[in-house]
């Protein structure tokens, strides 16, 4: 068996600075805005409805739904479409207040005005989606890297396991990770494959969907392809992981086992140990 690697206590700052604290409010204010703001702003355009044709009217309202597209999500820009579009009835046409519609050509124009809103908000949701693959991608890029340089450079076998350690806690959103070289079986029904997947026992874990499992997941390290050692991990219940983010994992696993000596023979690569020649018999 090889000996266990010893690294300090990481702090909490050190992993957990970066990660969400308490609930996320920025639904609830989108929401709140998606409503709100056309409402405001046709309350405001009512001094000067008698004067303004009403596709200048509907113009400025669109101003609005690209406003609250720009977060990026579709569902908050649809709603503001469709609050747009109801407060564009309901206090810019005739009659006022009141969504009964007098004139073909304003029902036309509250028509288009829903639909410019949908159109709007599915591209910055399509636009945000690509922003957020961009930004994933390279902090992948960059977390690999981190380890894979530490082994270049000929840093020490603890160094590579502490900075591979800080990158899966990151690059899987897990509440700890713990590492030890030694090639027993941690115990742990989940486990993570080479080729990426999640298997619980026999059966295929779908992290996409339902995250790793809470339990603890095992990510083996190895050498040659013999297990020399274990990342185990403690996810974060409920946090998505998808098979890209798995497949770094693995990588940053594969640097850590070319990094630490082989539990079977720990010494007999660095030529340290008992002479295996065996002494000539006495004459």
């Amino acid at each position: 068996m090889g000996t266990v690697i010893d690294l300090p206590t990481p702090t909490e700052d050190s992993f957990h600075a970066d990660r969400p604290t308490g609930i996320d409010r920025t639904p609830l204010v989108l929401a709140v805005v998606a409503v709100l703001a056309p409402i405001a702003v046709a309350l405001a355009l009512t001094p000067w409805r008698a004067r303004l044709a009403p596709a200048d009217n509907a113009l400025l309202l669109v101003v609005v739904i690209v406003a609250v597209a720009t977060s990026g999500r579709r569902w908050a820009a649809a709603l503001c479409a469709l609050v747009a579009a109801l407060s564009f009835d309901f206090f810019l046409t005739r009659p006022y207040l009141s969504f009964r519609i007098n004139r073909t050509s304003d029902l036309v124009t509250e028509l288009l005005l829903l639909f410019v809103g949908l159109i709007v908000g599915d591209l910055a949701a399509r636009g945000r989606r690509h922003r957020t693959t961009a930004e994933e991608g390279r902090d992948r890029v960059e977390a690999l890297h981190a380890v894979t340089e530490l082994g270049a450079s000929g840093s020490s076998p603890a160094d590579v396991v502490r900075a591979a350690t800080t990158e899966l806690q990151r690059l899987l959103v897990l509440r700890d990770c713990t590492f030890t070289d030694t090639d027993t079986d941690t115990g742990l029904a989940a486990s993570i494959d080479p080729d990426g997947g999640v298997r619980v026992g026999t059966m295929d874990w779908s992290p996409d969907d339902l995250g790793l499992p809470h339990r603890g997941v095992d990510l083996p390290v190895r050498k040659g392809g013999v297990v020399v050692g274990h990342f185990v991990l403690d996810p974060t219940p409920g946090v998505p992981v998808d098979r890209q983010a798995l497949l770094v994992a693995v990588a940053i696993a594969d640097h850590v086992g070319a990094a630490v000596p082989s539990p079977s023979r720990p010494r007999a690569t660095r030529g340290v140990g008992p002479d295996p020649t065996p002494p000539s018999p006495s004459r």
